[in-house]
């Protein structure tokens, strides 16, 4: 049976379709990686050790702001999101350039960055505001960006409006030696197990959470695994007379 094709989904027409877009040679670098997976001194097996490329986050995007159910000037829902979202902040006494680091659309995704401090009176914002009404939270994302100094650590909160049938996301930042976000439990209680298990895989402590312990490595486990730089690690194998050794521990071919 021949596969039959959708004619809604244009069908590639060359390697470089077949892949995932890339993005654009702008925003921010932050490091430069070499290798297959970052790993050094031994680590890389992989005999992709000359690979090189830039680590970049992205750069804050200009007016209009675009999104679903655009008009021909370029307006469109996220803007609409933008517009309210700094409106009510506004109203609250709160100045949203105090408030919004940034605001990035990527990948047609709309992400608020948001001062540490300010992330519950947002949350409460975005939750309770007629006009915005996101009221689920599905959970937090830890990141860690060694190169990224001074807010090397970031959570990412994924928010959902079910009255609107919207997407955004916001995100914060906190360095290694402060590594402090406010809990958002009070706000979504929903994200009660999704903070502990970002503070046990990445080390971030949400102050105000009701009862922050490790969720999946023992209480007395050394680091946070989920970070870029925590070691391999691993035990030597015994494999029909011959050792493997840990990955941490086994050659380099780059």
């Amino acid at each position: 049976m021949s596969e039959q094709k959708n004619p809604e989904r244009p069908e590639p027409e060359g390697p470089d379709e077949a892949v995932p877009a890339q993005r654009e040679d702008t925003g921010e670098a932050i490091a430069t990686r070499r290798g297959m997976f970052g790993a050094n001194n031994g680590g890389d097996t992989t005999g992709y050790g000359g690979l090189v490329r830039t680590v970049r986050l992205p750069g804050a995007a200009q007016r209009p702001y675009g999104g679903p159910r655009g008009t021909a000037d370029g307006y469109g829902e996220f803007d609409e999101i933008a517009d309210e979202l700094e409106g009510a902040l506004d109203e609250q006494g709160l100045v949203p350039e105090n408030v919004i680091e940034k605001t990035v659309v990527d990948r047609d995704e709309l992400t608020f960055h948001i001062e540490r401090g300010q992330l519950p009176a947002v949350a409460r914002i975005l939750r309770d505001d007629p006009a915005l009404r996101f009221e689920l939270c599905t959970g937090v994302s830890g990141v860690h960006f060694p190169g990224d100094k001074g807010r090397e650590l970031h959570a990412v909160y994924h928010l959902r409006s079910i009255t609107h049938n919207r997407l955004i996301r916001l995100e914060v930042s906190a360095p290694d030696a402060d590594p402090h976000v406010p809990s958002l439990v009070e706000v979504y209680p929903t994200n009660d197990w999704h903070e502990r298990e970002t503070y046990d895989f990445f080390g971030i402590v949400f102050d105000g959470h009701p009862a922050l312990t490790r969720i999946m490595m023992p209480d007395d486990w050394q680091g946070f695994p989920q970070r870029k730089d925590y070691p391999l690690g691993g035990i030597p194998v015994e494999y029909k007379g011959a050792q493997i050794p840990a990955p941490d521990q086994r050659r380099s071919y780059s």
